[in-house]
């Protein structure tokens, strides 16, 4: 059903990214009246863009930032208790190339990274001859020496999509594809514009404090509401990455080091498929214009080229992407220097005695997205003095509760209820949506009970789903940002799932 506003919000969150996200359903947690609006669809622009990696950030050592590193160490802890289907370990190879780090360094640097945060769950790093070891196999003969070492890959989009699930499960009012007008300052609240994106209805909302969680948008969005425009300086910078047909046997993935000095990721995506990446340009443009260059696309392929055994080329490329991230200066450096931009978040709250505050969100990482919004929680704890305190540390988001049994046992159970799923399908299932499966699954006899297939193992009843759970609108939505089944269906077939979805209302509208 459409969202009926309340008279009063505590807390209203502008952005439906990762940030925007986890602060609504943080804050919704702790029993506040919360409402979060999103002009597009959740996720659609850096959080679903992201290198899907859950990580302490091993290259921010270089840059002496170990506070970041810490504490994206400790949070990696937490995301995979709490998001067990949505965080998954890796292991991750740096092979050793003589003309660029010492073999020294890279190993003190991995010891460092091991002992800066308690590991519970993840082994600590190794030295490894390539000659002898199965992760050389995919790497040419002259590469001998490497380490391996501990980190996660994580669902980027169905993160953003589990936290606005937990946001709404806690009460939170959830205003999909409506966007931000603007906001006016009253007596102890704000006054709210929203527009609906889909009806172009007028909404005037009311709430305490307001949260502008915009993104790379952050700044534009500022200068619509009273008094808060900042003098803060943002800086945009590209990071794309390329997709391939799977490149090697295993689930570990490879960490390079460029010629540039910089460094690459490469680690199976999707099954059958190998991302890799990522760029670190500027960009100067509007975030939403944002695509791969192929410039970019030649650094790429000629930088992992340097290190595969089997070439890689731009004919084996079958998807790229390119997101913005919003990175603030903290050195002051000059338009071309990267290095004065930090990778961890800040805040600036405006609002004196007597008026509702405003707090804006600066950066972030995807790893640390509960901690940022723990913190600015924390930052508004006056305004709400009354508020329960915390629970995103040890609860877990939707579709995560796994119990004992963990993943296997909940596939397990899976297997059992619905013995006539292929085991593919099933897994895929457990994957992208834990527990919240037998949301749809539910009474389902066979597989004529999922309704007509769009491709792949795509049918209707999953789609439904999404459409009435998960607010999605268009088939982007799903292929791209709720399943990553683009990857696998035709044009054709995405066609007529868009087709579908456009003949069909979903719930919240």
């Amino acid at each position: 059903m459409p969202v009926s506003p309340k008279p009063l919000y505590d807390l209203f969150v502008i952005g439906g990214g990762i940030n925007g996200a986890a602060i609504a359903c943080d804050a919704a947690g702790r029993g506040l009246a919360v409402a979060l609006a999103e002009e597009r669809d959740f996720a659609e622009g850096t959080s679903s863009r992201s290198s899907k990696l859950i990580h302490g950030g091993l290259r921010y050592l270089e840059t002496y930032d170990f506070r970041l590193v810490r504490h994206a160490l400790q949070e990696r802890e937490i995301l995979m208790a709490k998001a067990p289907h949505l965080v998954w370990p890796i292991r991750l190879v740096l092979p050793h190339v003589p003309s660029l780090r010492p073999r020294w360094m890279i190993r003190l640097g991995l010891i460092f990274y091991d002992l800066l945060a308690r590991r519970r769950r993840l082994p600590g790093s190794q030295s490894i001859d390539l000659r002898q070891h199965p992760f050389g196999q995919a790497l040419k003969p002259s590469l001998t020496h490497a380490f391996a070492y501990s980190d996660c890959r994580g669902d980027d989009a169905r993160l953003v999509i589990a936290n606005v699930q937990g946001a709404a499960a806690h009460g939170a009012d959830i205003y999909a594809r409506h966007r931000f007008m603007a906001a006016h300052r009253h007596p102890g609240h704000w006054q709210i514009e929203l527009q609906s994106m889909l009806t172009r209805q007028r909404l005037d909302i009311r709430a305490k404090v307001l949260v502008n969680a915009a993104g790379p948008w952050v700044i534009a969005v500022g200068e619509t509401i009273d008094g808060v425009a900042t003098a803060r300086r943002l800086r945009l910078v590209r990071g794309s990455h390329i997709v391939v047909p799977r490149q090697w046997e295993g689930d570990h993935g490879y960490f390079l080091q460029t010629q540039d000095n910089r460094t690459m990721e490469a680690f199976p995506y999707e099954d059958d498929f190998t991302s890799i990446g990522t760029t670190d340009e500027p960009w100067n443009d509007a975030p939403e214009k944002v695509t791969v260059s192929d410039k970019e696309i030649d650094y790429m392929l000629a930088e992992v080229n340097q290190f595969l055994r089997k070439p890689v080329s731009r004919a084996d490329i079958v998807w790229q992407y390119s997101g913005v991230r919003p990175l603030f200066d903290v050195g002051g450096g000059r338009d071309s220097d990267l290095s004065t931009l930090t990778r961890d978040y800040a805040f600036e709250i405006n609002g004196g005695e007597g008026q509702a505050p405003a707090l804006t969100v600066f950066g972030g990482k995807l790893t640390t997205h509960r901690r940022l919004a723990e913190h600015a929680m924390t930052e508004l704890a006056r305004v709400f003095p009354g508020m329960s305190p915390g629970r995103t540390r040890t609860e877990t988001l939707p579709g995560g509760d796994f119990g004992a049994g963990g993943m296997e046992g909940f596939v397990a159970d899976l297997q059992r209820g619905f013995p006539w799923l292929p085991e593919r399908q099933l897994c895929r299932y457990a994957k992208l949506y834990g527990t919240k499966a037998r949301d749809f699954l539910s009474d389902a006899q066979s597989a004529a009970d999922l309704g007509p297939g769009f491709g792949a193992d795509l049918y209707r009843r999953e789609v439904d789903y999404l459409m009435d759970k998960e607010w999605a609108l268009t088939a982007e939505d799903v292929v791209w940002r709720r399943t990553k089944l683009g990857l696998r269906l035709s044009k054709v077939e995405i066609d007529a799932l868009g087709a579908y979805m456009a003949s069909r209302r979903p719930a919240w509208v």
